[in-house]
């Protein structure tokens, strides 16, 4: 029988997917996911151990502190994708994801060479909202169904088209009138406030924090799930975040051949299957 905690992961790994695919519409290779996932983790259990007042009376953690501490950490993220956002997106290509792998690792020394954020150790015993994994499960659920939503309306309103226009051909949009740069800052913003809203509830799910969850390994499993789903509709990276957290546990039984298996996949999917496993509509 399949864990619960498995579904919790899969979700988790579809949100991330979708944070990931908003800047690659833009046709922006970003890599810093799991660097704003990370913020917003951290974010989260700094204030929910430090100030002892979101905690309230009762003996499980007030679900209005949680919302308060997403409110905090998509600030946070946003503001911090916003400030960088400007000077990094002027790269293209490869150029822009070694830039972004390059943010995540600071990101993560810094991190982890500060007590102030538990250093190599991390913050421990993280309060719970939920009595079980079935709150987080509710949880999760109920925000992916948010952005995915969003993404889906943000595909035919003109800003997702201009976002689709510039993948496309960049120089094309810009003599029709498109503000290309604005464009793209607004799809690294919204790739990092979901980034970060993932990583709140992450804080609490697993009760401890630290930087290593930003890492190069993160980054590239992230960015798998999109080129596996497929990039052209925010319905690929959700199929291929719950496929491929679901896949390691899913080949547990076969022991570490899963692993072999597992990276089997990621090669040769983009191979047989160039464009994802779910392909966008032609309109």
């Amino acid at each position: 029988m399949i864990d619960i905690s498995l579904f919790v992961l899969m979700l988790l790994g579809a949100l991330l997917a979708l944070a990931v695919y908003l800047p690659l519409r833009a046709g922006q290779l970003s890599l810093a996911t799991p660097g704003f996932y990370t913020i917003g983790g951290t974010v989260a259990a700094l204030l929910s151990t430090q100030l002892p007042g979101l905690g309230g009376s009762d003996a499980v953690y007030p679900l209005t502190s949680l919302l308060l501490e997403m409110i905090v950490a998509i600030a946070v993220a946003g503001l911090l994708a916003f400030l960088i956002g400007k000077p990094v997106l002027k790269l293209r290509g490869i150029y822009l994801a070694i830039a972004t792998i390059a943010l995540v690792e600071i990101l993560r020394v810094v991190l982890l060479s500060s007590p102030w954020f538990g250093a190599a150790v991390g913050i421990f015993a993280i309060p719970q909202p939920f009595e079980g994994p079935e709150g987080y499960l509710i949880a999760y659920g109920l925000l992916l169904a948010i952005v995915a939503w969003a993404c889906a309306r943000l595909e035919r309103k003109p800003l997702g088209m201009a976002m689709a226009a510039i993948r496309d051909d960049e120089l094309a949009a810009r003599c029709m009138g498109v503000s290309t740069d604005q464009v793209k800052l607004i799809a690294f913003v919204l790739s990092a406030i979901v980034a970060a809203a993932a990583g709140v509830l992450a804080a609490h799910y697993f009760n401890s924090w630290n930087a290593r969850q930003a890492n190069f390994d993160a980054s590239i499993t992230t960015l798998a799930f999109v080129v596996l789903g497929g990039s052209r509709t925010w319905l690929g990276p959700v199929i291929g975040g719950l496929v491929l957290t679901a896949l390691p546990e899913l080949l547990r039984p076969i022991g570490d051949l899963r692993l072999i298996v597992f990276g089997l996949v990621i090669l040769l999917g983009p191979i047989f299957i160039p464009q994802g496993l779910i392909k966008a509509k032609q309109s």
